[in-house]
């Protein structure tokens, strides 16, 4: 009976502390708060213990020896995996689905005459043993998908909408964009579009709109162009705020047209978006096999290569980073959130509100809202096809490392999510403790070692020597920075691999620019020290410091797209 009570006391209290403003304002200050005391410790311990820094030191290195070397694997392993996805014949899948029996019957027969073609049964080696593994994982899918028949959606029930999110960006960005979707290889009659602009964008934004709809309206299944009224009470000037006002209109469409919105997949891009043309057919396969699809997210591969041999080399080497950083997650489903542009159903839209009004990062944000509206019962699963978008490009150098920072420091706001989470782990008792924790330790882990990652790996190794005038007379202080040089330079072997995948998916070169530009695609990875901490640490720290302090952003800051002519 005690215990019970006690058990009582201690849910009460856990509800109590997710209701309070000043717990909330507490774990806002937490990432901030932890980045710098870890950044600090090296310093301070160098002056009272240095022999502990010099061991928590090579103990950091070997563990990011180790996590660069399964990264390095993660990298191999989703670029084949996005290459194998690339050969796949989407849209026949798609009409399998149609007559799935039929289907796995044909290819159980193929597989049969197969492996009668062998001595004994037994398949020769060559061309014929590599048709007859493929055959046999034909019938390997098609029998998962027979498995659980009464549950699919034919593909002919689905309706995609697109939602394509501008602000001020030129008709010349968009136009590419829509053309994209035009080009894939799935019917437009079947696709939605929707064009959500803000009126804060000016005049020239709603007049690139009617132009925009003038040309393409008649292309599509469906066109909407929808205005968001700017200074709506309550909302953050942002994208999110626009989608969500877009996707509200975009129901009540839906609605009068007597759509399902379980048969309804939503898809929101930013201007420069420009999807693969197997993204859509891929997308409806994945959605119609899948039992729970409701309650996943749907992640293809972010691919900032659209303007890459544009953009000058620090932005190169940051767009590929980025590019890379989501491949090698996706490999991990557990870890993948939402990121840019991904899809969800409508249904699942509408029992998450849509997205939320009163942030800057209403992807990765989104991914939170879903797993708390479905108790935990929530996933993010990879498409391995890319959304080709813009590596950062502005008029001129200035701009275009400001608004690096900018989107940088924007991205890594997402530490914001770290309050929101607590508190509904807290508040949340239908989730499993260990689920719901180890995905915050996660979430948390993350935006730490964004931070202080590589100005520990940097900087570290040198504070006891330099700081503690008695450590420096003993042979380790000089050993140190030796052996982690040494354990960091192994860490190089995944800068290789990452070198070599960047020139294999490297879009083709422009006539415009010379053969040698390709010895500069190579250099330009010297770069990494230094963009990853004056874009990476130093942007993190700067959104955290931030948030710790209370300055929350007003608005949403936009990159700018700019096209180089």
């Amino acid at each position: 009976m005690a215990q019970t009570n006690h058990t009582k006391n201690t849910k009460s209290l856990a509800l109590g502390l997710a209701d309070k403003r000043w717990f909330y304002r507490l774990c806002e200050i937490m990432p901030a708060a932890l980045s710098w005391s870890i950044l600090a410790s090296p310093i301070l311990l160098s002056l009272v213990y240095p022999i502990a820094v010099a061991y928590f030191i090579i103990a950091f290195d070997l563990f990011w020896l180790l996590k660069s070397i399964r990264m390095s694997f993660g990298l191999v392993e989703g670029y084949r995996t996005l290459k194998r996805s690339e050969k796949i014949d989407w849209a026949q899948r798609l009409i399998q689905l149609d007559d799935i029996d039929e289907a796995l019957a044909k290819a159980m027969l193929k597989l049969e005459k197969l492996a009668r073609s062998g001595i004994f049964g037994l398949v020769r080696l060559g061309k014929d043993k590599k048709e007859f593994l493929a055959s046999k994982l034909e019938v390997d899918r098609l029998e998962r998908i027979v498995a659980h028949k009464s549950t699919l959606i034919s593909p002919n029930d689905i309706t995609h909408v697109i939602i394509t999110a501008v602000y001020n960006e030129s008709i010349d960005v968009l136009r590419p964009s829509l053309e994209a979707i035009l080009n894939s290889e799935y019917d437009p009659k079947k696709v939605i579009f929707v064009l959500a602009y803000e009126e804060r964008g000016g005049e020239q934004t709603a007049q690139n709109a009617k132009v925009l709809e003038a040309e393409y309206a008649s292309k599509f299944g469906g066109y909407l162009s929808i205005c968001h009224p700017d200074g709506i009470d309550g909302e953050l000037k942002g994208k999110g705020a626009n989608i969500s006002y877009a996707g509200k209109i975009l129901k009540q469409y839906t609605d009068e047209q007597g759509l399902d919105p379980h048969n309804i997949i939503v898809t929101t891009l930013d201007s420069d978006h420009r999807p693969d043309k197997k993204y859509l057919p891929y997308l409806t396969y994945e959605y119609c096999i899948n039992p729970s699809r409701t309650h996943f997210s749907y992640q293809p591969m972010a691919m900032f290569f659209n303007n890459i041999w544009d953009a000058p080399a620090p932005m190169r080497v940051i767009a590929t980073g980025n590019s890379f950083w989501l491949m090698m997650e996706s490999v991990r489903h557990y870890r993948l959130r939402n990121f840019a542009a991904h899809a969800q159903s409508m249904q699942t839209l509408i029992d998450t509100d849509f997205w939320s009004v009163t942030t800057i990062v209403e992807d990765g944000h989104q991914y939170w809202r879903t797993f708390f509206a479905y108790d935990g019962e929530h996933l993010v699963e990879p498409l391995y096809i890319p959304i080709y978008q813009d590596a950062v490009l502005a008029d001129n150098y200035r701009k275009t490392f400001l608004n690096q920072y900018k989107q940088l420091r924007r991205w890594a706001y997402g530490a914001s999510d770290i309050p929101f989470v607590i508190t509904n782990n807290l508040r949340n008792k239908q989730i499993s403790f260990g689920k719901k924790w180890i995905q915050f330790f996660r979430l948390l882990e993350g935006h730490i070692s964004w931070a202080t990652a590589p100005l520990i790996l940097t900087f570290a190794a040198w504070a006891p020597l330099y700081l503690n005038e008695q450590f420096n007379r003993q042979v380790i202080a000089h050993q140190l920075p030796v052996v982690a040089s040494r354990i960091l330079m192994l860490a190089l072997v995944g800068q290789f691999i990452t070198i070599m995948l960047s020139l294999l998916m490297l879009p083709p070169r422009p006539k415009h620019y010379h053969k040698s530009k390709i010895v500069f695609m190579v250099l330009q990875w010297v770069l990494v020290p230094i963009t990853s901490i004056f874009f990476g640490s130093a942007a993190a720290l700067d959104a955290q410091t931030r948030l710790m302090f209370g300055r929350y952003p007003k608005a949403f800051d936009v990159t700018e797209k700019a096209v180089k002519k």
